[in-house]
């Protein structure tokens, strides 16, 4: 079933578990499906997701030219001792960089919610897996499994966390947009970076006013933020908004989880972004006719008239 608002989402649950069930549960009524094909057709996107970071090729790039390789590049940085952010963020900062990049290169990636945002929700899980594994067998638990029952795997609580990032991604949908072209890059960047604000928050323990917190600070932080590729290509400056998306999530949902709240309820800050979108001017939408796109530099990389 869709839902068209946060607080027609959440209502009638108690806790962040339940949440996630009627959803499930909403999915299984919408498509006719049973609860073991939602839930291993979610499993395949999660393995997607992972295979986008493992299977990126710093060898590759784009068709356009101008893309490629900059993953490689900050992965050799970080392993010759650069760097000043602490390793779950430059993680982040190199799993966004490679599914984007792996976009560019027509490799295979989840739109979540679009290919141009493809890199911020798995940036933000895949990193967070596999600290949580480092973390375990260290024995430091500031970043590792925090679940009630205690009946799920990190896996199983992963896959769990798209529900609630897709159920999220889906109000923005109905209420605002998550299209570049409708919203600019607010809709795909900002849309995305909620989704995975949420999640993120959900994998840490918050509760359900944490989480909805968490997507509302990160929506708010990227509101305003046009679409102006370079050259029309999904490439300029997208791959590397991914990063600040991923990066904005984990930041948001860390001071949603210290019980930081948003002033505007998450409904009013999505309602807002539709807003702006609608105002924005159509150059900033998609049409590689203002911005970036329409600097000296990024003329030279439209196609000829």
């Amino acid at each position: 079933m869709s839902y068209l608002s946060i607080k027609e989402l959440i209502e009638d649950v108690s806790n962040s578990e339940e949440l996630i069930e009627k959803i499930i549960d909403g999915d299984c009524h919408e498509r006719d499906i049973t609860r073991e094909q939602s839930i291993e057709q979610m499993k395949k996107l999660w393995e997607a997701m992972v295979a986008s970071v493992n299977n990126y090729d710093g060898g590759l790039r784009s068709n356009s030219g101008l893309s490629g390789g900059d993953a490689a590049k900050y992965e050799e940085y970080r392993n010759n001792g650069g760097g000043v952010v602490g390793s779950l963020l430059s993680d982040l900062i190199k799993n966004a960089l490679k599914v984007s990049e792996s976009n560019a290169c027509m490799k295979r990636i989840v739109a979540a919610p679009t290919a141009g945002s493809c890199g911020v929700i798995p940036a933000v899980l895949v990193t967070y897996c596999n600290h949580v594994k480092a973390n375990l067998a260290n024995g430091d638990v500031r970043l590792s499994l925090n679940d009630e029952s205690g009946n799920f795997t990190l896996d199983e609580k992963i896959v769990r966390s798209l529900y609630l990032a897709a159920a999220v991604g889906e109000v923005i949908a109905q209420r605002a947009s998550i299209a570049g072209a409708e919203c600019g890059c607010q809709a795909e960047i900002g849309a995305a970076s909620s989704m995975a604000a949420c999640a993120f928050a959900y994998l840490n323990g918050g509760d359900i006013n944490k989480i909805m917190n968490a997507g509302a600070l990160s929506l708010k932080a990227l509101l305003g933020l046009a679409c102006d590729p370079v050259g029309g290509y999904v490439e300029v400056p997208c791959i590397k908004r991914n990063v600040t998306g991923a990066t904005n999530a984990v930041t948001s949902a860390e001071i949603a989880l210290a019980g930081i709240e948003s002033r505007i309820p998450f409904d009013e800050v999505i309602d807002a972004m539709g807003e702006i979108g609608r105002k924005m001017d159509v150059s900033l939408r998609e049409t590689s006719t203002g911005g970036l796109a329409t600097t000296p530099t990024g003329r030279k990389y439209l196609p000829e008239q």
